[in-house]
């Protein structure tokens, strides 16, 4: 039998931390060959890496509740990648897994950084999005921690990112008036017409935030799910009813912002007996397969759909991450590393 050749493993390394906006600027390019797996580990050929807002947190010298990113350091991402050579138990070549892989073309990895996905819950595009963390972080944020009820009516900032889009779809399955934010009239389109919100508010279009917000709910609102803070997360504060709750997920405005807005709202919650809460999806790992398959089923259905915003090239990855906070994406951002 001949011997495959070895692939050549293209990185992309943390070259300097940002400021402010991440950039090609701030990545070095690099190659050497894959390194074939050890027992328990298996060779990798990544398909797709996520593009999400927290990894320019992981760029920071004190990011907070995860270790930096070194200076040198392949960049930290998650991802899918295809099996390519296995020594793991129950994995073989051919298999999709998903992991952090990083910007990088051929990782080799250890059996405990590896799941692998069941192609019966979705396909390969659905568990870069509604079946993996970008799914689970909406489930488990709009359900668990903003504990929902039918009749209710919730405010999802930045509706037409990631999470946003997902979170908007499971509370009008739970039985929610929605209302979502987002910063272009195709995408305030997109969440009515394509994702079934109940209404969308332009956020660079709207004089004051608070009126737009009560144009659609007059009464006020029951849950804000937030994923961009500054501003529009001080008018949903003064937006919320009685008992109200403003579930912290992301602050993509203040991630890469070089002076942070300051929240003067949070006077508010006193009076209105209201809740601000954050959390990490990882708390829930233990319900994650229960999740997976009710999701799956809605995935089938019809009931949930994603808007998948794909780059070409890992080289690209630097300007997706740029784009991101430019809010140049409509939907889950993407860079497809190979087919």
């Amino acid at each position: 039998m001949t011997t495959p050749p070895t692939p050549t493993n293209h990185q992309l390394r943390l070259r300097a931390r940002p400021t402010a906006l991440p950039g090609p600027e701030h990545f070095d390019t690099t190659e050497e060959p894959a390194r074939p797996p050890e027992d328990g580990e298996a060779l990798l050929e990544t398909v797709y890496v996520s593009i999400d807002p927290a990894m320019r947190v992981w760029m920071n010298e004190d990011p907070g509740y995860v270790p930096p990113i070194e200076i040198g350091e392949i960049m930290r991402a998650g991802g899918l990648c295809r099996v390519l050579d296995s020594r793991i138990e129950g994995i073989a070549p051919g298999d999709l897994v998903a992991t952090r892989p990083g910007w990088q073309s051929h990782p080799t990895l250890p059996a405990d950084a590896l799941q692998k996905i069941d192609p019966a819950l979705g396909t390969v595009e659905d568990w870069v999005g509604p079946l993996g963390t970008t799914g689970l972080t909406a489930w488990f944020g709009i359900r668990d921690v903003g504990a929902i009820k039918s009749g209710e009516t919730v405010l999802v900032s930045a509706a037409s990112g990631a999470v946003g889009q997902m979170v908007g779809q499971i509370a009008k399955l739970e039985g929610c008036r929605v209302i979502g934010t987002a910063g272009t009239s195709e995408k305030c389109r997109i969440l009515v017409d394509e994702l079934g919100f109940d209404a969308a508010i332009n956020y660079r279009e709207a004089a004051d935030l608070e009126s737009a917000i009560a144009e659609h709910a007059p009464e006020g609102i029951d849950v804000f799910f937030d994923n961009v803070g500054g501003p529009l997360l001080d008018a949903a504060l003064a937006s919320l009813r009685m008992h109200g709750r403003a579930v912290i997920c992301g602050r993509i405005s203040q991630t890469a912002a070089t002076e942070l807005y300051g929240v003067q709202n949070l006077g508010l919650l006193i009076g209105k007996r209201a809740r601000v809460e954050g959390f990490i999806v990882s708390d829930f790992a233990d319900q994650f397969p229960e999740a997976r398959a009710t999701l799956s089923r809605h995935l089938r259905e019809g009931a949930i759909k994603q808007h998948l915003h794909v780059v070409e090239g890992l080289d690209q990855a630097p300007s997706a991450l740029a784009m991101l906070f430019e809010g140049g994406n409509t939907g889950k951002l993407v860079v497809r590393v190979s087919s």
